[in-house]
């Protein structure tokens, strides 16, 4: 199925979880994900099954002054 992930086209089995997703652009901790603009606690994400054209943001905290 296709996806995006921060707004690149990426192609993941049918079935696949949040975490698979995350796992193909390989982020490192800390981040916090949303798909479709909600956000899923990490303890949801190896559960979150995608669908065809979701949009996933894998973000990182941000910090400064």
């Amino acid at each position: 199925m296709n996806v995006l992930i921060n707004d690149n086209p990426k192609t993941l089995p049918d079935g696949a979880t949040l975490a698979d997703a995350i796992a193909l652009i390989e982020a490192k901790p800390p981040f916090a994900a949303a798909v479709n603009r909600q956000f899923v606690p990490r303890s949801n994400h190896a559960s979150h099954v995608l669908h065809p054209d979701d949009c996933i943001e894998v973000i990182r905290p941000v910090t400064g002054g």
